[in-house]
């Protein structure tokens, strides 16, 4: 490893992108101090470094979605300067962002070609170009379908398909890797390794430590706002490189003992739902694969299909799957944001099927949703408004009927400081936060009202390692006080590391349980894609649901 904050200049007619200095000031906060980035064409470039050190500013100035106030940008060795992202695609630098920019009542070809007409036309020869990418990619996205239907790993591969669709030479991907399951991690690599032999330059942002040192050729890191140093995959390992980013060794986790007790939090048995209201599709439908909404033609898909579960006081359960497979159902069910269309929930011994999200929430049920954009923030609202999300009624955001903005502030400022919320101040908007820190936040607004159940989907989605840690240690304490998690993540190692039980769920069914203490992330992988593994217990088709509780 290189520490030195000043990388020396690549050869320019080797350079595909290089960043030299750059600065960048917002009210009360330095986001980028003098960096240096220099991406070698044909190559992958790994940037990493904590929630807030300044990645995603960066990328923003490379995209041309802000100004520096400092420094330069060079592409293939001609210094550019940007004002807007249009300039950045014409130079052939494209990005996917952490969070996704698609409109979601478009179907994913007026997405990929919204601003992109002249390209390949909007008709046939668009339709003939998404599929060429798709299919050479094996992104299997449809272009016909309405975005507002994707799950979130589809809307990443849309996401993925519109950069390469405007032709771009640099990608910049903001965690591509965060909602796929290993077999698609592998293919995604292979597919960046056949970008690199056409001379394709990728800058890839990832936690994923491991990932980054399997797939980058160089390592950038950053901390504060400005370079520490360079890496080489070979020469470091996940842990140096935690250290490098946090700047002090991290400590040696703890081997906890089982929390799990025999009393029943929540129960769910026999949970069906319907696809789209249960509304029947048309013959013309397209089938496609599992968590598809499509059974047969003019039948209608259950994309939840007779679910029984429970989950004790101080247990956590893990369920993996593809994106797609009846997670984001049973999570509408559980929270009661959308009905069953039968089957029941009981929350300690209690029938909860017909309450109200309000009355559940109040009840002691919380829920660190898998979108905090879409589902956990007001992004234009201040931090402390984003503290009352969800428990309007609740102390200290309320006082009897009336909202008590002093209340919210005081304790805002305690999950900030508790939860090391990088932040100038809880006035700032939600959106200018960085996405893990935005996460922290949320975390911590569930945790400060000491729930009884918790449904954690995706809970460390884009954070670093050490919130990451954090994260997982909160749950843990929680757990030891008698806390009941259904955790839902894209994260293999996560669902291993922190269930008691796992189960996978596959085309809206719970088909196998698995020992955290045995299985790995490729056998779960496996499992997750439909395919048998020997030491997974699939779940028979007539178990009572007392027999599939663990």
């Amino acid at each position: 490893m290189d520490a030195s904050s000043s990388p020396p200049l690549t050869a320019p007619s080797t350079v595909a992108v290089e960043l030299a200095g750059i600065t960048k000031r917002f009210p009360g906060v330095v986001a980028n101090h003098d960096i240096h980035l220099s991406v070698r064409k044909g190559t992958v470039h790994a940037l990493v470094g904590e929630n807030g050190a300044g990645k995603s500013t960066l990328m923003k100035i490379l995209y041309g979605m802000q100004k520096p106030d400092e420094g330069t940008i060079a592409v293939d060795g001609e210094q550019v300067s940007f004002s807007s992202p249009a300039d950045a695609i014409t130079r052939g630098i494209g990005m996917v962002h952490q969070h996704f920019m698609l409109a979601d009542n478009l179907t994913v070809l007026e997405n990929v070609v919204l601003g992109s007409e002249k390209l390949h036309g909007i008709g046939a020869g668009a339709r003939r170009k998404i599929k060429e990418i798709s299919d050479r990619y094996g992104l299997g996205v449809r272009p016909d379908a309405l975005v507002e239907d994707l799950g979130v790993a589809d809307r990443q591969r849309v996401e993925i398909l519109k950069v390469l669709f405007r032709g771009a030479r640099t990608l910049i991907l903001d965690e591509p890797t965060a909602v796929l399951v290993p077999q698609e991690v592998a293919a995604l690599f292979a597919n960046l390794r056949e970008l690199k032999a056409e001379g394709l330059s990728v800058i890839f942002i990832s936690h994923k430590l491991g990932e980054v040192l399997s797939v980058a050729d160089e390592i950038t890191v950053i901390r504060r706002g400005t370079t520490v140093g360079t890496a080489v995959p070979a020469e470091t390992t996940p842990r140096q490189l935690a250290e490098m980013m946090v700047g002090s060794e991290l400590p040696t986790p703890e081997t906890a003992e089982s929390t799990v007790t025999d009393q029943p939090v929540i129960t769910v048995e026999n949970l069906t739902v319907h696809a789209s209201g249960g509304a029947s599709l048309g013959p013309e439908a397209e089938p496609v694969g599992p968590g598809s909404l499509v059974e047969a033609a003019g039948e209608v898909k259950k994309v939840l299909d007779d679910v029984s579960f429970t989950i004790h006081a101080g247990e956590v359960m893990g369920i993996a799957g593809v994106e797609g497979n009846g997670q984001t159902e049973l999570i509408d069910a559980l929270i009661g944001t959308k009905n069953a269309d039968s089957g029941t929930i009981a929350f300690l011994g209690e029938d909860i099927t017909p309450w109200p999200t309000r009355k559940r929430r109040e009840s002691g049920v919380g829920y660190i949703p898998e979108d905090r954009h879409r589902q956990g923030l007001l992004l234009e609202a201040p931090l402390w408004e984003n503290r009352i999300l969800g428990h309007v009624t609740e102390a200290p955001n309320a006082k009897g009927f009336w909202l008590n903005p002093k209340g919210a502030q005081d304790d805002t400022r305690r999950i900030v400081e508790e939860y090391d919320v990088r932040t100038p101040g809880i006035d700032v908007t939600a959106a200018s936060l960085s996405g893990g820190n935005q996460q922290k936040l949320i975390v911590g607004r569930e945790m400060s009202h000491n729930p009884k159940f918790l449904i954690a989907a995706h809970p460390t989605r884009g954070v670093d390692v050490g919130a990451q840690a954090q994260i997982w240690d909160r749950i843990r304490e929680a757990r030891r006080e008698g806390l009941a998690v259904l955790l839902i993540s894209a994260d293999l190692d996560e669902l291993i590391g922190l269930s008691d039980t796992l189960r996978v769920i596959y085309d809206g069914r719970l088909v196998a349980d698995a020992d955290p203490a045995t299985v790995t992330p490729e056998e779960l992988g496996s499992a997750m894609t439909g395919a048998a593994s020997g030491h997974l217990e699939h779940v028979e088709e007539e178990a009572a649901p007392e027999d599939e509780a663990r």
